[in-house]
């Protein structure tokens, strides 16, 4: 495949979809990226979250059917990555997902032109923005936090966005991480 594929992954409350949301906007008009829409069995907090929801039966079937380039467990849920991005990195295109760090060797081995871009930030502003989703306990946000996320994959060396300050800030040093990989 020529195009490539952009995994962005990090802790909940790092602010992943809201940097993909920007950056989408931003490159509106630029044909050499496509930002994927996840497959999650739960659903989306408007104005949070970009992603299709669909039950866990309708999620098997797709899986079983081929519907599914990666997909993953977590939180009790199932998460996938639509096959429709293969079209896209076939005619040259930079494909963004958010996904998990469990499926980073899966789609480096699938996936030849593969990038990690992790998005960080602070455990107090991770908090206050886990906070405002309102969809957990303030315990459940403590454990959350206190949890590290999966590690890397050996040999898997990402560009590292701090998004703990201004949003416009990690914007800008994301897109511009987006245009380097675009070429």
């Amino acid at each position: 495949m020529s195009g490539a594929l952009v995994l962005v992954v990090g802790p909940s409350g790092a602010g992943k979809d809201t940097l993909i949301n920007a950056a989408r906007s931003e490159l509106v008009h630029d044909d050499r990226f496509v930002f994927v829409r996840r497959v999650v069995t739960r659903d989306a907090v408007e104005d949070l979250e970009d992603h299709d929801t669909i039950d866990a039966a309708q999620f098997d079937l797709r899986r079983r059917c081929g519907g599914f380039a990666l997909d993953w467990q977590a939180h009790g849920l199932s998460y996938a990555v639509p096959a429709s991005i293969d079209a896209a990195m076939m005619v040259g295109r930079v494909v963004v997902a958010n996904v998990s760090r469990t499926v980073i060797a899966q789609a480096a081995e699938k996936y030849g032109n593969c990038h990690v871009m992790l998005i960080t930030a602070t455990p107090e502003v991770r908090a206050e923005r886990l906070a405002k989703r309102g969809r957990e306990t303030q315990e459940a946000i403590a454990a959350r936090l206190a949890r590290e996320g999966a590690p890397l994959p050996h040999g898997v060396f990402p560009a590292i966005i701090d998004n703990s300050g201004a949003i416009d800030v990690g914007v800008r040093r994301f897109v511009k991480e987006l245009t380097r990989i675009a070429g």
